[in-house]
């Protein structure tokens, strides 16, 4: 029997036990659902992934989409997975009913789509379907709502962002995708764009691509850096108004690229406006106008933020994945016998009761689990900044949103690679064949750090913006809710009592690492070590999140009679006291690092390396 994609008892004590989804239904948003209609989507995604998703993950890796010249083909059970995913409505399961969606709280989405990460990442062609229905839904006009947003749920047309140029990357400021204005209140685009998630397949009949570029100035030249960024909606064929499909715009695949891991989802380079499909004649890429000239960045960044929550919740199911296949295989494989067995008779024991192994095992769970978390308290973040009855709740989730969104996105990125390496150490050999899954978790994991924006690039937006936004309020608040939960378990007394006051001398020390790295009076000196900033403040935040757990345990532990729920607790209880004694003493020598100003990289020249 293979081993669950997801434990769904720690889903329902994340849920249920601790973030209080149910609780959520009394808002008028969701008063059509309960804890029951949960479970049902839970048992749909579980089904669905189980059936369709985890059967092709091996498929998928080995038989990648091939570019014949034309369009992107891709297996047919790619097909028939993603055609199930949407039929069953999860695809748009956090939208309104008005727009087809379930109007499902984002906690219980995010808690859905676990399953699907860890089943088959690279099946995953939709999965920037929604944040662009969203983008489109905030910012587009209502004719494009109308001819793009409907479909685009349906799971009828698959959407994109069109961010990196092949001479730019990151850096949005250098890029050279034009946009011209057309007469009829339309713009051809002319330009190339590179790392394409999604870019060209034929599991949809369209595909829409938000495009940024830049529009020319007064003086006929695009307006140099940011400022002149513009958004654009460019589908792949054009779509009437009654919702046909029109002319094949000029959009095409230059090539695709052949990815470590990932691999079933083709992510291409793409030229708009070439020439090889003209409209009307003429070159250039038909697009139209997203939200306001100029403002592309804001409008693009709505679906930017709600990708990097996505990308966090990847790494988590592929830790996910990983740390249960490790399980199942050191439950089952027998090898080696116990220090103190001397007779050589004696059967092998399941590697399970070799204390390393244990260890191994216990770290997985510490940063799988940990990571679920994180992410999932960001989810129910964004249910409070959509219902919360009053605005300063509202303000309040918000505010901490924005602080813990690089944190979400980074965290479960390095720690999940981290945890997917254990699986693979628990395998031993067998882990490093292609025989068993753990090692494509692993290549899998390796993108996450890396798209939706670099760690490097999350690391300075934390420490250089995020920890000073509105005069520290989204600092404060997050101090706020620590102290909640270190006054809860000071009146538990005991071990918890102790886990907190580490917790809050960690605090203490992270606001003293801040005041002095933006006091250094210099930039350069307050950055240089961005990345050991945002490595502290995750794992400081993680430990937070376990202590959660732990007291939620603590509660549960009084009524629970039944053994395997009493393990499971314990095992919750485990998990976070590992966490505290050997996780969070990490970030010591990282703020050391960062209270020196330590210049040692800044220093090294190039022509020393």
């Amino acid at each position: 029997m293979p081993a669950p994609l997801v434990s769904r008892r720690d889903l329902a004590f994340l849920l249920y036990d601790w973030l209080d989804a149910p609780a959520l239904c009394a808002r008028e948003r969701f008063a059509d659902h309960s804890r029951e209609t949960f479970d049902a989507v839970l048992d749909l995604a579980d089904q669905i992934a189980s059936d369709h998703f985890a059967p092709i993950n091996r498929l998928l890796d080995t038989d990648e989409p091939r570019f014949d010249g034309e369009r992107v083909v891709t297996p047919a059970a790619l097909k028939v997975a993603v055609r199930a995913y949407c039929d069953a409505g999860l695809l748009a399961a956090g939208f309104d009913h008005d727009a087809g969606g379930m109007q499902l709280p984002r906690v219980v989405q995010r808690a859905s789509e676990l399953y699907f990460n860890a089943a088959s990442v690279g099946a995953g062609v939709m999965c920037l379907t929604p944040p662009n229905a969203s983008t489109l839904l905030l910012h587009a006009t209502a004719r494009d709502r109308a001819r793009y947003v409907p479909a685009l749920l349906a799971g009828r047309f698959s959407g994109t962002m069109c961010l990196s140029e092949p001479q730019a990357g990151s850096s949005l400021a250098d890029i050279r995708t034009r946009a011209v204005p057309q007469a009829d209140g339309t713009y051809r685009l002319f330009g190339n764009k590179m790392w394409i998630s999604g870019g060209d397949h034929d599991c949809v009949e369209n595909i829409v691509h938000l495009v940024l570029a830049k529009v020319p100035g007064p003086d006929g030249r695009p307006i140099p850096g940011t400022r002149g960024i513009s958004l654009f909606a460019v589908p792949k064929f054009l779509v009437n108004d009654d919702g046909t499909l029109g002319a094949r715009n000029d959009v095409a695949v230059a090539g695709l690229n052949h990815k470590l891991g990932w691999r079933g989802l083709p992510n291409c380079a793409m030229n708009f406006g070439e020439g090889r499909h003209l409209v009307d004649g003429a070159a250039g890429a038909v697009g139209t106008l997203v939200g306001t000239l100029h403002n592309g960045l804001a409008c693009m960044f709505h679906m930017m933020n709600d990708a990097r929550i996505m990308i966090g919740n990847v790494a988590a199911g592929l830790a996910y994945a990983g740390y249960l296949h490790a399980l199942d295989y050191a439950r089952t494989r027998t090898q080696g016998r116990l220090p103190g067995a001397k007779d050589p008779a004696m059967p092998p024991v399941r590697i399970i009761e070799h204390v390393d192994v244990r260890r191994m095992l216990l770290q997985q769970k510490c940063y799988a689990e940990g990571a679920a978390a994180l992410v999932l308290y960001c989810a129910r973040l964004v249910d409070e900044q959509m219902t919360a009855p009053d605005a300063g709740t509202r303000a309040e989730a918000s505010h901490l949103l924005d602080l813990l969104t690089p944190v979400a996105k980074s965290w479960p990125s390095q720690f999940g690679q981290e945890a997917n390496s254990l699986a693979i150490q628990v395998h031993g050999g067998y882990g490093y064949t292609r025989d068993f899954a753990v090692e494509q978790f692993w290549r899998d994991q390796r993108l996450n750090p890396i798209h939706e924006g670099t760690q490097g690039i999350h690391a300075i937006d934390l420490l250089g913006r995020k920890v000073r936004l509105e005069g520290g309020a989204a600092l404060e608040a997050l101090w706020r809710r620590v102290a909640a939960t270190v006054d809860r378990a000071a009146a538990i007394g005991g071990e918890w009592r102790s886990a907190a006051e580490s917790l809050e001398q960690w605090r203490l020390r992270i606001v003293q690492t801040v005041r002095t790295l933006h006091a250094a009076g210099s930039l350069d000196r307050t950055l240089a070590n961005a990345d050991a900033f945002l490595e502290a403040f995750g794992h400081w935040t993680v430990a937070w999140v376990w202590l959660e757990q732990a007291l939620v345990a603590e509660r549960l532990l009084a009524g629970a009679a039944e053994a395997d729920e009493r393990a499971f607790l314990a095992g919750k209880q485990q998990a976070a006291r590992w966490f505290f004694r050997r996780e969070l003493p990490r970030i010591g020598p990282l703020l050391d690092a960062l209270d020196a100003l330590d210049m040692t990289a800044t220093e090294m020249q190039d022509a020393w390396f």
